[in-house]
């Protein structure tokens, strides 16, 4: 069988989909599956021209917006890309994208196309402060929902949570599938040590969406209280300068270490305590089973697919979202009992070896293939 993994970002992106892909091709090529990625370079910018016209609304009644003139643009991009490169037909196509499935579908009618819907970029945008939910962009991005379950073939996503948020925009909420992401165990080698002081960790692109504001604030209460610890943050975005400034306004510059972005982190994550990520929505929270996997707590949002991750009290600890007391008990919690934090993170790398291996994502999307293959 030949498919096509169809993504959007390059494979070397961070994140849990660019990540998890080439791992799910190198796993299909084992048993004899023959499967490609494809993606948009960022380099290919303004080439498509080609019209566009969707099937359940029209789009053009949102012309005037930059960000859905953006969009357009993007699927008119795409679609020239698509066009230039591939030639040859394919089985099943997987999108990893909406602008991706659309795409894939209308140059390909005759192959069954499905999609994985990882994550809600209006949220991103809401919560970035990008947009409001009253403005034309995030009626035309909610629309797009129902656009893809009308061409499209199937509809897979991450996590129950996310599920429930795509029925409010989709006819057949029943037809959707859920797929939590898996992930190579090999990459993730858990490590005996001991911190005299806890050495909590945030992964992240630094933006306002992850929430970071609240946790320097949390650390700042938490050092007032007298406890000790360093918090590592790794990953980049717009508001690092502004997180730093509040670090040393709150008085905990120098209990952070801002690393930048990092491209391989799974390899020094096993060397921390405790994982703390305090987002105000994720659609699955791929990190937290990335950390669970390197043998840490866990301190996470009652949100989304980290609420679906975390069981409260047994394999990590819940917050509510902005929530400043609560996430600075949490973290003390774990500061302040060393026996407390290694019981969570074992039970945090059992669940998540149980439930997150990449042989059970081959599996499921085998059975997903072979049901659409159109012989």
């Amino acid at each position: 069988m030949k498919i096509l993994q169809a993504m959007f970002f390059p494979p070397e992106q961070p994140g849990g989909v660019s990540s998890m892909v080439p791992y799910i091709q190198e796993n299909f090529k084992k048993i004899g599956w023959d499967m490609e990625i494809f993606y948009l370079p960022k380099r290919i910018r303004c080439k498509g021209s080609e019209e566009i016209e969707f099937a359940t609304f029209d789009w053009e009644k949102y012309k005037e917006n930059e960000i859905v003139e953006k969009y357009i643009q993007t699927i008119k991009d795409y679609t020239w890309w698509t066009k230039l490169r591939l030639q040859q037909t394919y089985d099943v196509i997987h999108a990893h994208h909406p602008i991706a499935g659309l795409v894939m579908k209308k140059l390909f009618p005759d192959t069954p196309v499905i999609i994985t819907i990882h994550s809600s970029y209006e949220n991103e945008l809401l919560l970035n402060h990008k947009i409001k939910a009253s403005d034309l962009s995030h009626a035309f991005l909610t629309s797009i929902y129902r656009e893809l379950e009308f061409h499209l073939d199937g509809i897979i996503t991450v996590s129950k949570s996310f599920k429930a948020y795509l029925s409010k925009y989709v006819e057949n909420e029943e037809s959707i599938q859920v797929i939590y992401n898996g992930y190579d165990f090999d990459r993730f080698r858990p490590i005996t040590h001991d911190n005299h002081i806890p050495q909590i960790i945030s992964l992240c692109r630094l933006v306002p969406a992850k929430g970071l504001d609240i946790l320097l604030s949390a650390c700042a209460e938490l050092k007032k209280r007298g406890h000790n610890f360093v918090l590592h943050i790794i990953g980049d975005g717009p508001i690092r300068e502004e997180l730093e400034q509040k670090a040393k306004e709150k008085d905990v510059y120098e209990e952070i270490i801002f690393y930048g972005y990092m491209l391989h982190p799974e390899e020094f994550i096993p060397f921390y305590d405790i994982f703390v990520l305090p987002s105000r929505a994720e659609a699955f929270g791929s990190v937290f089973a990335e950390a669970a996997l390197s043998q840490l707590a866990l301190v996470g949002t009652n949100i989304g697919g980290i609420a679906e991750q975390i069981d409260h009290g047994k394999n990590g600890l819940l917050v509510p979202v902005d929530d400043v007391p609560a996430l600075t008990n949490a973290l003390e919690e774990l500061v302040v009992s060393p026996n407390y934090r290694v019981e969570l993170a074992r039970n945090a790398w059992e669940k998540a070896k149980s439930e997150y291996s990449i042989s059970r994502v081959i599996n499921q999307l085998k059975m997903i293939y072979q049901n659409n293959v159109q012989y």
